[in-house]
């Protein structure tokens, strides 16, 4: 059953146009991941199914009585309210006074859902008042009260952003359980490829709609592009054969002959497939010196909430660290003593004198040396960028600011615009830009995910492979994690930090075995019948387990090249066996010949065992 349809919609914002006669449509039960490049229209073609904004031509047709609940980015509330009060005035808001009095009978039911939503996303104290909260836990505020009651379709604007790793598989869980139809905007990979069963990108006022969850999108998405790009080789081959058959000279004027003109213009002036602009990130670094960022018993309380206790580690060269826990456990504090923006209450930082640290933070803050805003919105992108540095020196030689921002999908009729008509993504990936063009060479990336699309994140992946300095990370963004980091520090109660060697994954299977974490991951609720205190009957909700299985971002990389692997191993043991017949006198040749021959079957052996368990981890995750 079609619920919704966004038919033919044409939409402008602030002289940008972001829909160009497009259309999406949303069945029944479908669960849909809109992506896009930031500033393509995501959160506004949101605000459009949920209804509230207008296009600008076109039309949304929703079925009858259709009950939507909508997620903003950043949520608002009465700043007197109550976290309670906020989120039960949410669940009644809008309802018919048949559904009043269905609230009012319900009440007991519905607050003790809400406080245990509440508590699963980390409010815990029910009387405070809203104005007193983060915009974080505002956000997951508004999450409880969109998904407290039942609705017929769900449209979550980056539901994951401010969620920690728990709370994000708590919420990927209770989705891909929830039985009506859903819309979400989100950058975390493993959530889209888990809950979504189709993939909608925005795209140059476009809609493309792939029927699939995100891995195969990526893999539909490259088959769309080299079919498109096959049929551009076609045009142009034909397009010279008619060129050339133009510029022999006019003949007879046939009706045949003005076909053939015709046939031409209309191949002339036929657009090309514009392929997606890739966000270009050449390394940018300053030489490290040998004393790098040394941490000595760092300890750090606020009142009788001990954050860190008694935590030293050396960064070395090139390190790749990431440190993951709860929200307010005190990784942001821990990243700003290592900046020097907060002091330890007892402990030493050590700052080679080499080391320029470049501090990506979670919010945009304000240059207190300089006294002005860093994202003043009434400061032109270009010289926003060029009050860091007029040039970067790379790997291909000194690039100019407005270069380095063409390379971060600000091209040159986009650098002029003032900041404040930009989106908050697009802030975001502009603020980066300026982290990197300070040429650090220890990078603290502060939850980066927050709010960048996948194009960016994807290309400073591929950045951060390259990049010759230290990075350390807080995230919450799984596939982010497993991405890059080979190293995790956990904080646990007492502001204790424990290592762990790998990725995130990584981390879950050892922290498992060790049964520091529960195994596996809350499902779908299973409704329990109770008695409420009124002696009437109560439907609980109490929470199984399973173990979930994935492919590390290393493994699935290893599974992809293995094969390939084994067979240039075994090709060059026979080609050993060939040289070892032709040079059967020569002991020295024939000496190094068997050693090489020896090494290969050993490592042979180790890759064969190695693809035996990587094949059965791959059934595995099959049949779940």
């Amino acid at each position: 059953m079609n619920l919704l349809t966004v038919d033919n919609i044409t939409k402008t914002y602030t002289q940008r146009r972001l829909f160009e006669q497009t259309s999406f449509y949303l069945q029944e039960g479908e669960k849909v991941g809109i992506i896009g490049i930031n500033g393509t229209g995501k959160s506004t073609l949101l605000k459009i199914i949920a209804g509230l904004e207008e296009p600008d031509e076109g039309k949304v047709i929703r079925a009858n009585q259709l009950v939507i609940h909508y997620l903003p980015q950043m949520p608002e509330f009465d700043p007197k309210a109550s976290t309670l009060e906020s989120v039960l005035s949410y669940a009644s808001m809008g309802s018919s006074h048949e559904k009043q009095q269905r609230v009012e009978h319900e009440k007991w039911e519905l607050e003790s859902t809400a406080k245990s939503m509440m508590t699963k996303l980390g409010i815990y104290d029910f009387a405070e008042e809203t104005g007193h909260l983060s915009g974080g836990q505002r956000k997951r505020l508004a999450l409880v009260a969109v998904l407290l009651t039942p609705c017929d379709v769900l449209v979550l604007d980056e539901p994951t952003n401010h969620l920690d790793s728990d709370m994000a598989e708590w919420l990927e869980n209770y989705l891909k359980s929830y039985r009506g139809a859903m819309v979400m905007v989100t950058h975390d990979r493993y959530f889209l490829d888990s809950v979504c069963n189709r993939i909608v990108e925005v795209d140059r006022g476009k809609i493309y709609s792939y029927e699939t969850n995100y891995s195969g999108y990526l893999a539909a998405k490259q088959e769309r592009e080299d079919m498109a790009l096959a049929s551009e080789r076609k045009r142009q081959s034909i397009l010279r054969k008619e060129i050339e058959w133009m510029q022999r000279g006019a003949r007879a004027r046939s009706t045949k002959q003005k076909a053939h003109i015709e046939r031409y213009e209309k191949l002339r002036d036929q657009k090309a497939p514009e392929m997606d602009r890739r966000l270009e990130m050449n390394s940018i670094s300053s030489r490290m010196g040998r004393t790098t960022v040394e941490l000595d018993h760092i300890h750090k309380a606020y009142g009788e909430k001990v954050l860190i206790d008694d935590f030293s580690y050396i960064f070395l060269k090139n390190d790749r660290i990431g440190f993951v826990g709860k929200n307010g456990c005190g990784k942001t504090t821990l990243m700003k003593i290592i900046d020097g923006r907060i002091e330890p209450d007892s402990g030493t930082v050590t700052i080679g004198q080499t080391i320029k640290i470049g501090y990506y933070t979670q919010e945009i803050e304000y240059d207190v040396s300089a006294g002005i805003a860093y994202m003043d919105p009434d400061v032109r992108v270009i010289d926003y960028i060029r009050n860091t540095a007029e040039y970067v020196r790379t790997r291909d030689g000194l690039v100019s600011a407005s270069a380095m921002l063409d390379k971060f999908l600000f091209p040159p009729e986009e650098q002029y615009g003032v900041i404040g008509k930009l989106s908050g993504g697009e802030k975001r990936r502009l603020n980066l830009l300026r982290v990197l063009m300070e040429a650090p060479n220890v990078l603290i990336l502060d939850e980066p995910t927050n709010d960048l699309d996948i194009t960016t994140l994807a290309i400073l992946e591929d950045y951060l492979d390259n990049y010759e300095g230290i990075v350390i990370t807080v995230s919450h963004d799984r596939y982010f994690l497993d991405r890059v980091v080979r190293r995790i520090f956990t904080f646990e109660e007492g502001g204790l930090l424990r290592q762990y060697e790998g990725g995130y994954t990584d981390y879950r299977l050892r922290a498992e075995r060790e049964g520091r974490i529960c195994g596996g991951k809350e499902t779908a609720p299973v409704i329990v019948q109770t008695d409420s205190p009124s002696g009437e009957s109560d439907s609980r909700t109490t929470w199984r387990h399973e173990q979930k299985l994935r492919f590390t971002y290393k493994e699935q990389k290893e599974y992809e090249t293995i094969e390939d692997d084994i067979a240039a191993m075994e090709e060059r043991i026979t080609e050993i066996d060939g040289e070892m017949t032709i040079c059967a006198r020569d002991f020295v040749k024939l000496n190094e010949l068997t050693k090489e021959k020896l090494q290969l079957e050993t490592e042979l052996e180790e890759k064969m065992e190695r693809w035996t368990y990587l094949e059965e981890l791959a059934a595995k995750i099959k049949e779940q």
